[in-house]
């Protein structure tokens, strides 16, 4: 058995795709990877940038819609909504098969509401009506104002996937909209909550370049020494906040009702630093009832060299006393995550504006050539 099938059969983690391209999709690789292991994809606006740039898959549509008058921004959505919903199809034998626990494809709202909380929600719902279909997950960023548009979403029955973690106080508050949301949904007379599904997106690897830098800047040599170790510690006591949560009286009285609990997903798992073991923030991050969303480049590498053992959880007090001592060196965690939230949400924004400046370039010359 290959080692993502591993992954899943013996260590009860989901291991998902983190990529998406049209010919991925037309070729068939994308259904092959399905079928070596792969249990789901997530979607984002540098994915889509990356793909619909540094290809000429979506020419053709694009020139349609273009001839067609179709705004700049319209065409974005009709490109990625295309591609989306052939992955749709792709995992939805996984979706029937898991029993609705995996097979699901994450696309992301405009990264541009990310701070506006009533406009997210309004995107958020109206994508999830526009797709119509029960494998797909809704992006919502994490950030403050996203809160109370992910209970909402989760409150109307809708799966979200509550992107760009950074912080163990932050995921604390995801965990709670979650929670809150299938409450709310099952005060409305909703009795069967089985259907909805959610996942809470940790970034990983930011976190240690981020930490890395600071320690450097430190200079000590206990400071040298915690050097790529924080994003794992992290995540293990985010692991150990979310099993707490989906346990005791208030979780039981969900889960007698069919509800999921909202599994944490590890994200930003390709390697930064090449001092680091390329397979890093998959092989310390194995345990049962969590997703790893891997870049086609790890994937690979895991599949052929990856160590498969449950590690999530194998020493949460040493994750503790790293955590402490990577604080005392000098290192603020609050403000590591601050500014890797400002930095992801910018960074998403930044792609989707500057793919959306040629989609518009390109249609104005397709359009005065018509």
């Amino acid at each position: 058995m290959n080692l993502l099938r591993r992954l899943h059969d013996e260590c009860g983690q989901s291991p998902w795709l983190d990529n998406l391209r049209r010919g991925w999709i037309t070729s068939g690789q994308l259904a092959a990877l399905r079928d070596r292991g792969a249990r789901g994809l997530t979607s984002n606006p540098t994915i889509f940038q990356k793909a619909i740039q540094g290809s000429a898959d979506y020419d053709t549509q694009f020139e349609s819609l273009s001839r067609a008058d179709v705004a700049p921004l319209d065409a974005y959505w009709e490109l990625v909504l295309r591609d989306i919903d052939a992955a749709l199809d792709v995992f939805a034998p996984t979706y029937a098969e898991s029993g609705g626990v995996d097979g699901f494809v994450s696309v992301e709202v405009d990264p541009g509401l990310a701070h506006d909380g009533a406009a997210t929600l309004l995107a958020a719902r109206a994508l999830h009506t526009r797709i119509a279909r029960r494998n797909v997950m809704i992006k919502i960023p994490a950030t403050t104002e996203g809160l109370p548009a992910i209970r909402t979403m989760i409150a109307e029955g809708r799966s979200v996937n509550v992107t760009l973690i950074f912080s163990l106080e932050r995921y604390a508050d995801v965990l709670e909209a979650y929670v809150a949301g299938l409450e709310d949904h099952l005060a409305t007379g909703f009795n069967d909550l089985s259907s909805i599904a959610s996942v809470g997106s940790f970034f990983v690897s930011r976190v240690d370049t981020e930490v890395d830098r600071r320690l450097d800047a430190v200079g000590t040599a206990r400071a040298g020494e915690l050097r790529g170790q924080a994003a794992i510690a992290q995540a293990q006591l985010a692991y150990a906040l979310c099993s707490e949560k989906f346990a005791g009286a208030r979780w039981a009285r969900l889960a007698a009702a069919g509800a999921r609990m909202q599994r944490p997903l590890w994200a930003s798992t390709s390697t930064k630093n090449p001092a680091y073991r390329d397979t890093l923030y998959v092989d310390e991050l194995i345990g049962p009832n969590t997703v790893n969303t891997l870049p086609d480049a790890t994937l690979e590498a895991f599949d052929d060299h990856g160590r498969v053992a449950r590690t999530i959880d194998a020493d949460i007090d040493k994750a503790r006393r790293l955590w402490l001592d990577i604080a005392e060196a000098g290192v603020d965690h609050r403000d590591v995550a601050d500014r890797l939230e400002h930095e992801g949400v910018a960074s998403f924004q930044k792609s989707f504006d500057e793919l959306l400046g040629v989609l518009t370039a390109k249609s104005a010359a397709i359009r005065g050539h018509s």
